[in-house]
């Protein structure tokens, strides 16, 4: 792909390299020509500079090599009458590496040397023109074909950069949904279970309602600070803390909780994801299954761990929502598999390969 000079990349340089312009006056200055040879200079000059401007500042490249071959033109034109028309050439070979690929550039760079060198021997022109066309054209294009090639590679890490940026933010933005989504969704259903559970009690057990009531308050402050370090990013999920609050929730609920739990070396990271899924599926149970019995089981198993929570609900429900696609994604994240069954109630297994823990050894 074509590197394309655009305005604005090179500021004032533009306006400074026409500096070199003033060799192509030398000639008539020093030899006293006439003012034909003056208007016809004049002329040449202004027409360069309407094809210098518009290599930098025309979007269409067929127009950028245009105005180059007509440099080079206006160089072989003046040639032979005048020495510093060797300076169209070099502006030629220094425009050509902004206007195409390395490698076509060093061909037709090449080429340009070459049509200057065969008008030389075929006009018998001066040699020192020739010299100077060598001489700085060669090494003036073959640097811009360095920087015009590293330009290119520094544009496509900065693109690569910018898309590494968005998939980042949108990875955050799907992390904190997620979360957020785990954190609400379980806590709003447990301030739900005890608000009515106060109401229905605030006439039969004043005392009891107002012990329910102290703990909804209690729970919309932790779902306010939840809330608040998911989107910072530092929430930590403690398992043992989260299957507590799922037995609270369960038997807020009526549902009566049968727990087995195994020690299993986990992560930081994979028990805040089993963590999450305790959460999830819990919160679940609680809205919707209408279960009388929940069966939490956690354990490793021949270097996996194993976590199930079966309930003795309705069930049938095979629409997958943006909570379990989050439990998903979590345990595929972590190498795992999660599969759920609602033949009879509702059955969430997952298991995961443990990542060994390493031992602290003194030295």
């Amino acid at each position: 792909m074509a590197y394309s000079v655009r305005k604005g990349d090179f500021g004032w340089t533009p306006f400074i390299w026409l500096f070199y312009l003033v060799f192509f006056f030398f000639h008539p200055i020093y030899d006293h020509v006439g003012w034909k040879e003056w208007t016809a200079t004049s002329v040449a000059a202004v027409v360069f500079v309407a094809l210098y401007f518009a290599v930098f500042f025309t979007n269409q490249r067929y127009w950028k090599f245009l105005s180059i071959a007509a440099i080079v033109l206006l160089g072989m034109g003046f040639a032979p009458f005048n020495q510093g028309a060797s300076v169209f050439f070099i502006y030629a070979a220094s425009f050509l590496a902004f206007v195409t690929e390395a490698r076509t550039a060093i061909k037709l760079l090449v080429a340009l040397v070459a049509l200057a060198a065969a008008e030389a021997w075929l006009l018998h022109l001066p040699s020192p023109s020739l010299i100077t066309v060598i001489i700085i054209s060669i090494p003036v294009g073959a640097a811009n074909i360095y920087f015009a090639q590293r330009n290119r590679a520094n544009e496509k890490l900065r693109l690569a950069q910018e898309e590494i940026e968005h998939l980042a933010k949108v990875a955050e933005r799907e992390r904190i949904a997620r979360d957020l989504h785990d954190v609400l969704g379980h806590t709003l259903s447990v301030i739900i279970l005890k608000s009515e559970l106060a109401s229905k009690l605030i006439d039969l057990d004043p005392a009891r309602a107002k012990a329910e009531i102290r703990d909804v308050e209690q729970t919309s402050r932790e779902a306010l600070a939840e809330v608040r370090s998911t989107i910072r990013g530092y929430r930590a999920h403690s398992l043992e803390e989260e299957l507590k609050q799922a037995r609270s929730a369960l038997e807020t609920a009526g549902v009566t909780v049968r727990a087995e739990s195994a020690a299993v070396a986990l992560t930081p990271a994979q028990e805040s994801v089993v963590a999450l899924v305790v959460r999830e599926a819990i919160t679940n149970v609680v809205r919707h299954a209408h279960a009388r019995n929940c069966t939490l089981r956690l354990a490793p198993s021949n270097g996996n761990c194993q976590l199930e929570i079966q309930d003795d609900g309705r069930g049938g429900f095979q629409i997958e929502g943006n909570g379990l696609r989050g439990m998903r994604e979590r345990i595929e994240a972590l190498g795992g598999t999660l599969v759920r069954e609602t033949s009879a109630g509702t059955r969430l297994m997952i298991e995961f390969p443990l990542t060994p823990l390493k031992e602290n050894r003194s030295h």
